[in-house]
């Protein structure tokens, strides 16, 4: 993504924090749009979670003999999926907000992928929005992620060619997903999906170009080689699967106690 015009930065912290440190958070969706459940007639798959990992963060670079007292790095902010597969399949559109001292600090990207470039000289705190399709029904989920220009346990000069890295790992997770959205994303590489119990029907996943869906296809990205590559993330999908295997076992006994709590009661008697 080109760079927008240059704007100061005010410096509105420490240089606290640990460069190119990976951390990992996990989020639950748990407030779905009143409106939706309003509007929309489509049902919700009770007792099934789906798990969308993603990773945001920022990567800065010191201009070296270009940089001036106002603009001393070039930097960009961004929402990448976790092995970097296209997120346009669940998130519509990502909303930053900057600095104010920035021209146009709330900036809109609407297509992956999900990022904007700036160039300034401190570090302060970014918001970033996260807004789901309309067939999803969830609110927006807010992010926050704190700009980090320096390097602070690597003494001498800054080097121009070695960026300042810091990202957060992230599981969004979906409870109770609608028919739809579950439909449409089911067999899309950015998404960790259950494996529903047969007796679940849906209207056949849309034909996709699986190409363009790759798991993980970054080589025309120019920022790639400077992504973390997070093993942490592997294991923590292996143990997703475990857990969808547990809640698939779990919507079974409830089925099974449903259908025991509406026999006869002499039945029960009798069994027992």
């Amino acid at each position: 993504m080109p760079l927008n015009s240059p704007s100061m930065t005010p410096n509105d912290s420490d240089l606290g924090g640990n460069d190119a440190d990976p951390r990992l958070q996990l989020t639950k969706i748990a407030n779905p749009s009143e409106d939706f459940e309003k509007k929309t007639s489509c049902k919700r798959l009770k007792d099934v979670e789906i798990y969308v990992p993603i990773v945001f963060g920022t990567i800065a670079f010191w201009l070296g003999k270009k940089a001036t007292e106002t603009q001393s790095h070039r930097w960009s902010v961004y929402v990448r999926g976790a092995t970097n597969e296209d997120l346009s399949g669940v998130i519509k559109k990502v909303v930053f907000q900057l600095h104010p001292s920035f021209n146009n600090p709330v900036r809109v990207v609407e297509s992956p992928p999900f990022e904007l470039s700036e160039c300034g000289w401190g570090e302060f705190e970014i918001a970033i929005s996260l807004l789901f399709h309309d067939d999803i029904g969830e609110k927006k989920l807010d992010l926050y992620h704190h700009l980090k220009l320096y390097a602070e346990n690597e003494p001498g000069p800054q080097s121009t060619k070695k960026p300042i890295v810091v990202e957060t790992y992230n599981e969004i997770v979906f409870p109770d997903p609608p028919e739809d959205f579950f439909s449409r994303i089911q067999n899309h590489p950015a998404v960790v999906v259950p494996r529903l119990p047969a007796t679940f029907k849906l209207p056949p996943a849309p034909i996709e170009d699986l190409h363009a869906l790759k798991r993980g296809d970054t080589k025309n990205h120019p920022l790639s080689q400077w992504f973390i590559n997070f093993s942490e993330a592997d294991e923590l999908l292996k143990l997703t699967a475990a857990r969808q295997r547990v809640q698939a076992h779990i919507v079974k006994l409830r089925r099974q106690l449903s259908v025991m709590d509406e026999l006869p009661q002499t039945f029960k008697l009798d069994s027992d």
